[in-house]
């Protein structure tokens, strides 16, 4: 006979329930000035997305000699670069994106990564989820241990995860709630919610925990409902776009009406260009434009919260400097990772840039890794959030801890 430990086991997994890892704990926490209380969103893109078109490379010839199809042109050109710094562009889709950096509220870290050699997806977002690059015991995420580590009030909606099951980086200890946005789970039909509800009406643990994510559940529903109404009367009847900048619009909903929601979890695919990836237009250019269309109207619709938010967006590898011979890239090594908010030193591209150069790549095929992607999350961590170094120690172990990011978040 199933128990009732694994009948919620498996409908956790099978259903995609709005709660919750066994296990309790809960957290909030005010900006290290004793200020407003500060919030993390971190934005995974799966498949490993171009870093090398993100922010371009355009003063090294070796770039658009390697990539003679793909190339993003320099800025000037027609479809070419926006200009960052004289060195770096950002890809032309991401042109939403330029009031941010120009305002000093958008960075990126070039040359970023993990220092695990894998090039495979599933590993590398693995490691990269549980901060524990190369070791594949770790049981918990990154993320689940700063929820964790940190002190209360608890609350079940301490942090979100946008999508039908909790990923990785927020397995472990810590109660996470997850929210479907793009449809209704099985427990919000009123038979299959009550039928549970009878069957964790006691007083232990785990019926306990049903009963916290059952209401953060109703908590983040109403929460949009509200938004849903004023959403209508502001757009006069015309629908949003489909896609991420719907979710980055329900997002920011949802931190504007909830207080209690310190860090949320939202992962993107369709980043794996090994065919036809194209250059300003084409397959990535058009998931770039959604996505930098979607962090533009996050930044915009969180409003004053985005003051004391930083986002992060990092993917778990990068791609080769050189094109394939079908118009794409394959599996790389050093990326970029994103950081936005309003504590963000932006405006600058962070991070020791090796070059493109044969002698500089990685196993002479990409971008090297000179800044650990764990540094940057630190950095983020204990300037922004304020965490103690003895509690980096354990939420990232074994951190190299030597990368300069001076200037990253402000304090």
């Amino acid at each position: 006979m199933l128990s009732r430990r694994g009948f919620l086991k498996g409908a956790l997994a099978g259903a995609a329930l709005a709660a919750l890892p066994l296990g309790q704990s809960g957290w909030a926490f005010a900006s290290p000035g004793g200020g407003a209380q500060r919030r993390l969103i971190v934005i995974f893109l799966r498949g490993a997305v171009d870093g090398l078109s993100v922010v371009v490379p355009y003063g090294e010839a070796a770039y658009a000699h390697l990539r003679p199809r793909i190339a993003i042109p320099r800025p000037g050109l027609a479809d070419g670069a926006l200009d960052l710094d004289g060195r770096f562009g950002l890809h032309p889709a991401l042109a939403p994106l330029l009031p941010q950096w120009r305002a000093g509220k958008l960075a990126f870290v070039h040359a970023c990564g993990s220092p695990d050699p894998t090039r495979s997806h599933f590993d590398a977002q693995d490691y990269m989820e549980s901060g524990t690059p190369g070791a594949k015991r770790t049981q918990d995420g990154w993320l689940n241990r700063l929820v964790a580590s940190l002190p209360g009030p608890h609350s079940p909606n301490q942090a979100v995860s946008v999508g039908e099951t909790i990923p990785r980086i927020l397995s472990g200890q810590a109660t996470v709630a997850n929210l479907a946005l793009g449809g209704e789970l099985p427990t919000d039909q009123p038979r299959v919610g009550a039928a549970f509800d009878k069957m964790y009406a006691g007083t232990d643990a785990l019926s306990a925990a049903w009963r916290d994510g059952r209401a953060s559940r109703a908590s983040l529903l109403e929460d949009l409902q509200a938004e849903d109404q004023e959403m209508k009367a502001a757009n006069a009847g015309a629908p949003l776009p489909n896609g991420f900048v719907h979710d980055a619009a329900q997002v920011a909903a949802l931190i504007r009406h909830d207080a209690r929601i310190r860090v949320a979890f939202l992962a993107l695919g369709g980043w794996d260009t090994h065919v036809n990836q194209g250059a300003a237009r084409g397959q990535l250019a058009g998931r770039l434009k959604a996505l930098g269309e979607g962090l533009a109207v996050l930044a915009e619709q969180l409003g004053p919260a985005f003051a004391d938010t930083t986002i992060l967006v990092m993917s778990e590898f990068g791609r080769t400097v050189a094109e394939n011979g079908n118009g794409g890239t394959d599996h790389g090594h050093g990326n970029v990772l994103w950081a936005l908010g309003g504590n963000v030193g932006g405006g600058k591209v962070y991070g020791r840039w090796p070059g493109l150069a044969d002698a500089a790549k990685y196993q002479g095929r990409d971008l090297a890794v000179t800044t650990d992607f764990r540094d940057v999350v630190a950095t983020v961590l204990g300037g922004h959030l304020g965490v103690p170094q003895g509690d980096l120690a354990r939420i990232l172990p074994d951190r190299p801890g030597a990368a300069d990011l001076r200037g990253l978040i402000r304090g």
